[in-house]
């Protein structure tokens, strides 16, 4: 089950650098929210302190209503996924998927069959079925990367973090990887915040861009908001130019919809 994601006044430091200067931060149950900006503006140090994979000095970050600083790495339930897939060479593409639900406490761990059946509802998922004995190197860039967001996914996370998940891989699937990522939001409704330098990608993807510079939340908001509306001169720089039109809402519904009506019962 999806959770929102509350971040309060946020701040970490490195030496003497201040990557994250009072940070807040609000995203919804089920939204997909763009953390943009130029590098070094603290977009992947905020996904990390959200994630508990670096603490922050000051502030907090709340899952609904729990205090997820409380929480240990495991507790806090993250989906994670890396730009460079981080998927184990030694591992097949089933036992990749399956890795986060054999690592589990015995006391919680799902059965071998209920891994099994979870790990072909996820290769369904990210249409990659029949390639489940494949290794990471027979695999293109873009088939791994759908495999770590399985992975990612069989955890059933609250939370779905993503890291620059398209940057390793060239312009043309790029761009179909953006709008399946697109239509399988709308099918899980997880939460999701991704970290991305590309302009496009980042309003084509998302419901809200969280615009940062220099540590701070500059404008969030709407894709068309922030392009109809830039705040700061600073935004209205950084955004020149882009005249994009978001993928619709309804539009994926309507084509997730079809592809379940065309789809067999067993996908």
């Amino acid at each position: 089950m999806s959770v929102s994601v509350t971040v309060r006044n946020l701040e970490k430091t490195f030496n003497q650098f201040s990557a994250l200067r009072g940070i807040s931060l609000e995203v919804n149950s089920g939204e997909l929210v763009a953390l943009l900006g130029p590098s070094g503006s603290g977009k992947t140090t905020l996904l990390r302190c959200i994630a508990g994979l670096e603490y922050q000095n000051n502030g907090s970050v709340f899952f609904g209503d729990i205090n997820a600083d409380q929480l240990s790495l495991r507790e806090r339930r993250i989906g994670f996924v890396f730009q460079q897939y981080a998927l184990f060479k030694h591992m097949n593409v089933a036992d990749n998927i399956a890795f986060g639900l054999r690592a589990k406490r015995r006391a919680i761990r799902p059965t071998e069959s209920a891994i099994r059946l979870r790990v072909e509802e996820l290769l369904n998922l990210i249409q990659l079925s029949g390639l489940e004995l494949r290794y990471p190197s027979q695999l293109s860039g873009g088939q791994r990367q759908r495999v770590a967001l399985a992975r990612a996914l069989a955890i059933e996370p609250r939370v779905l973090l993503l890291d620059e998940p398209f940057g390793a891989l060239d312009a043309k699937v790029r761009k179909d990887l953006r709008r399946w990522l697109r239509e399988l939001h709308a099918r899980t409704g997880h939460t999701t915040l991704f970290v991305t330098h590309d302009q496009d990608e980042a309003f084509e993807l998302a419901d809200r861009v969280a615009i940062l510079n220099n540590g701070l939340i500059e404008q969030i908001g709407t894709p068309s908001q922030i392009l109809g509306y830039p705040k700061t001169k600073f935004i209205a720089d950084f955004v020149d130019g882009i005249n994009l039109k978001p993928l619709k809402a309804e539009n994926i519904r309507n084509n997730v919809i079809e592809l379940r009506a065309t789809s067999s019962p067993q996908g």
